[in-house]
């Protein structure tokens, strides 16, 4: 027996693939199938199922093309309604993979159709358990995603949760492993850890959700409270992967056609397509397409394109780094952002040597603001979350989260001077961008952010604790 996990760091997201006796089962793929394929070839192994935990939201999975490719069921739990064929496994069913076992475990609560799968050793052991976004690694799945499909409230869904964990995963032995869906980063929970796969027994120890003593009612107010707005693009890829979406290929094809300088500039006017420059944020500063967006293909990529560009129908043009045009095209794809329509041929170099209009970004190091913001006090947003903000934040800043950006607009001066900075200069030049687009061009970005302004010695507010005396 074999288990792998293909873990994508840029979405935080775990696939796997298990194989025995020469056939092979792939949980929650990707929507580039690719890896998959080489990977049960090279075992000389057949892809006899597709099991999906849930109807994702923060990806579009690639069970329909991995489907099509071997002709393997997709395999979904109980209450699952997909628009395509697909085998909707019963509670308790049994799927046989060489000398092991999946047992189909309900565990509704993320979504009502969310399950986890069972693996079973050759001696019928209970060896691992693939829980989807029902069981993370120091915190469990959001309930507050499914409220419209099912019909209920987040408070409803966290209570079935609840009876989840406690009736189906809990009572397992403490030495199955747990390999979940997602790690830190990810926005469909809020306290994940950083390790990506753990056992039962521990996480009963450090994980909050799974705590013996914990009564149905605290169990609801811990897991939903604090959670942020989800991202606008996550309803959408659910409709993906529940109805269906174009091939990925079509989708590489159409998206990595090269456009000379005129063609990228004919293109954006005529189909309205937004130019995303996907560069280091450093090269972007130095000169970039004006009113064009940056979020650079060294950070989170993916999952700002979804927060900051609501609509997945938007028509897309890319300036890449050389050869990064096909990785860029994939990694939209990846959370919906079907439409990219082609890539800037030769590069920014291409477009500065046409001779066409650039913009900047005024950057200014840390050591050089102390002096500046005596002069412009009160003018410094921090776009980074709430959360770093509250825990430590240069003092008189105001707090602007990115992912929330367009609420703040008004926050902005028109004329006066102002910064705008973040932990290490990748969000706040993304902010700063999008601000540049709506025509703010009086912004500096602090450039090595919060980090660099703390090592320089500027005056820096922390969290305290209350005290016991109340203070």
């Amino acid at each position: 027996m074999k288990i792998e996990q293909i873990y994508t760091g840029c979405l935080a997201q775990g696939a796997y693939y298990i194989e025995s006796e020469g056939e092979a089962a792939i949980i929650d793929p990707l929507r580039e199938v690719g890896p998959y394929l080489r990977r049960a070839k090279s075992d000389k192994a057949e892809i006899k199922y597709i099991f999906e935990t849930h109807f994702h939201a923060d990806f579009v999975s690639g069970h329909l093309t991995l489907s099509r490719e071997t002709g393997a069921p997709i395999i979904y739990g109980p209450l699952a309604n997909p628009s395509f064929d697909a085998v909707i496994a019963k509670d308790g069913q049994v799927f046989r993979l060489g000398k092991v076992a999946f047992e189909v475990l309900h565990t509704p609560g993320h979504t009502m159709e969310s399950t986890t799968y069972l693996l079973r050793d050759p001696e019928g052991k209970p060896h691992a358990i693939f829980s989807g976004d029902t069981l993370f690694l120091g915190d469990v799945g959001r309930p507050d995603l499914a409220q419209k499909a099912a019909d209920l409230t987040q408070e409803e869904l966290a209570g079935t949760l609840y009876d989840s964990l406690r009736n189906k995963i809990m009572p397992l032995p403490d030495e199955v492993i747990v390999y979940p869906a997602h790690g830190a980063g990810s926005a469909c929970g809020k306290n994940m850890m950083k390790e990506t796969v753990d056992t039962l027994g521990n996480q009963k120890k450090v994980n909050y959700a799974l705590r013996a003593d914990m009564t149905r009612e605290e169990f609801i107010a811990e897991v939903t409270e604090g959670l942020a707005p989800p991202p606008d693009y996550f309803p959408l890829n659910v409709k993906m992967n529940r109805e269906g979406y174009e091939d990925f290929d079509q989708v590489l094809a159409r998206g990595t056609r090269a456009l000379e300088p005129d063609a990228f500039e004919a293109a954006a006017e005529e189909t309205g397509a937004i130019v995303l420059d996907v560069r280091h944020q450093e090269d972007f500063a130095r000169g970039h397409i004006p009113r064009s967006i940056f979020i650079g293909l060294n950070g989170d990529f993916a999952p700002w394109v979804g927060a900051l560009v609501a609509d997945v129908e938007q028509p897309i043009l890319l300036v890449t780094p050389e050869g990064k045009e096909e990785e860029a095209v994939t990694r939209l794809s990846r959370v919906g952002f079907d439409k990219t329509v082609g890539y800037l041929k030769g590069g920014f170099t291409a477009w500065e040597s046409a001779g066409k209009e650039i913009d900047q970004v005024r950057t200014r190091p840390a050591s050089r603001m102390e002096s500046e913001m005596a002069e412009q006090p009160g003018r410094v947003f921090d776009v980074r979350k709430e959360s770093e903000y509250e825990a430590e934040h240069l003092e008189g800043a105001q707090n602007t989260p990115l992912a929330r950006i367009n609420d703040f607009l008004q926050e902005f001066p028109q004329e006066e001077a102002f910064y705008v900075h973040c932990a290490g200069g990748y969000r706040s030049m993304i902010a700063a961008s999008i601000l540049k687009s709506r025509g703010y061009h009086n912004l500096t970005d602090i450039g090595g952010g919060f980090k660099a302004m703390k090592e320089s010695g500027l005056p820096v507010t922390a969290f305290r604790c209350p005290s016991q005396t109340g203070e």
